[in-house]
């Protein structure tokens, strides 16, 4: 048996899957915990990679590695390849007004669109350099590299030290907000505009299959991935596939051919690691509402579904809107949360319940719509996270979102799509291997319209709208 290894370095934690390289078995798996925050000396990632490895019993036996991770997080090195200072996260907002400053440099968001369908936020790498550049200028100017979380841990079970030999793929290095996915190319200049015109090296960027060099034990070294496009390359989504996550946040993404250029900036024009395009939304409002509620109820999460479920749909005409911690998709960082439509007839613990549940997949619909409007076919909805074990949002999606939903086995699907990734850097070419993905139950519901109008009507009272 031939053994492939993934890496999926998240926020939370690193895991790693011991797969069969031909049949995508797992045969072991481990995890270790990251630290928390939104800024993170590298060296913990590469601790807890280290950890991982001997948890899962090592890597001797391993023919190829590939690391999914991740996206966005600013990680600076100067040219002996040290960490210039810590990396920051996709998540740390310092650089909200930083973001905002760079879509004026170029006239607005439509230029941006146009350029590399990227419109810069808090969260892209652009946007986080413009703020190292004018809060940090000693910090930029030592700074003879840039590169991603996924690159840096390549680079670093290569065990090289020469910046020269940093490699990336087209997923993650379309989060950047200096790379074009249509154009498969850097867009340097908008690195410059960024860093006031500094000009850092950045990673070279791989085909999907293409080699990143050897670990120091020998072993191949796949492209590595951005998470949600390593996640897709797992569950082995296909042109016309929505990818939904729904976990601390809900992310919406789209398997096609077709590059966006959304001048609002809400759908990203990322890139997949199969060679095609990845469209995303993401919210900032996940499965912590339905938490919220249920804290609020004082239910735990079963008994939180058989509440909605036991409501109607529309929960007679009670509505939340879950912004609680603002919102991105909308862009509406200053918003807040609001239940409309309440009455001393309809405000009940089962409505609540409901509401909550009709809330976040009308949240998520708007995402999908938003995919749609840009030409992205979407065609079979896969849904995942920690959200996806909910009963109620089962089955109640397909009535809000109008179309069947399939929800996979529960798996380390980053890790999983590394793995994959791993196994057809291997194999040196060809279609990715054919790997089973598990059972999937799917789920229809007869749709309903008026639910999702009734929230289109509630969403512009919104605090911050």
């Amino acid at each position: 048996m031939t053994l492939v290894a993934g890496f999926d370095s998240s926020t939370q934690s690193c895991k790693v899957v011991i797969c069969d390289a031909e049949s995508g078995e797992v045969v072991r798996a481990a995890s270790s915990p990251h630290p928390d925050g939104t800024e993170v000396d590298p060296q913990l990632w590469w601790s807890a990679l280290q950890a991982t490895v001997s948890a899962a019993g090592g890597l001797d036996d391993v023919a190829a590695v590939s690391v999914g991770a991740q996206q966005h997080g600013m990680v600076c090195l100067d040219e002996h390849g040290s960490v210039v200072r810590n990396a920051l996260l996709w998540n740390d907002t310092r650089s909200a007004a930083a973001a905002a400053d760079l879509v004026g440099d170029l006239g607005g968001g439509a230029a941006w669109a146009d350029r590399i369908g990227v419109v810069p936020v808090a969260s892209i790498t652009a946007a986080k350099l413009r703020w190292l550049a004018d809060a940090e200028p000693a910090h930029a100017d030592a700074t003879a590299a840039v590169c991603l979380p996924h690159d840096w841990l390549t680079w670093r079970l290569s065990g090289s030290t020469d910046i020269a030999d940093l490699r990336t793929d087209r997923s993650d290095a379309s989060g950047t907000g200096y790379f074009s996915a249509e154009r498969d190319a850097y867009d340097r200049d908008l690195l410059e505009l960024a860093m006031r015109g500094r000009a850092p090296s950045l990673p070279v960027v791989l085909g999907p299959h293409d080699e990143a060099g050897r670990t120091t034990a020998g072993a191949v070294l796949g492209p590595g991935a951005g998470d949600n496009a390593a996640a897709a390359l797992g569950l082995g989504a296909q042109p016309g596939d929505c990818v939904i996550s729904v976990g601390t946040s809900g992310v919406v993404s789209a398997v096609g051919h077709t590059a966006p250029h959304d001048a609002e900036g809400i759908v990203a024009g990322f890139a997949d690691a199969t060679g095609r395009q990845l469209p995303l939304v993401c919210t900032l409002n996940g499965a912590p509402v339905l938490a919220a509620v249920a804290a609020l109820l004082r239910v735990d999460f079963d008994e939180l579904d058989r509440l909605a479920l036991s409501a109607p749909p529309g929960a007679e005409g009670l509505t939340l809107v879950p912004y609680l911690d603002g919102e991105r998709s909308p862009n509406l960082p200053e918003s807040a949360g609001a239940l409309h439509g309440a009455t001393t007839r309809n405000l009940t613990a089962a409505n609540m319940a409901r509401a909550a549940v009709e809330g976040l997949l009308a949240s998520l619909a708007y995402c999908i719509d938003k995919i749609a409007a840009q030409g992205v076919a979407v065609e079979r909805i896969i849904l995942v996270g920690g959200g996806a074990r909910s009963g109620a949002v089962r089955k109640i999606a397909p009535a809000i979102w109008g179309r069947p939903v399939h929800v996979p086995t529960p798996g380390e699907y980053v890790a999983l799509g590394a793995a994959r990734q791993a196994a057809w850097t291997l194999a040196a070419g060809g279609e990715p291997p054919q790997w089973s993905f598990g059972i999937t139950a799917s789920y229809t519901a007869d749709a309903t319209p008026a639910v999702l109008d009734q929230y289109r009507v509630a969403q512009p009272l919104t605090l911050g709208q």
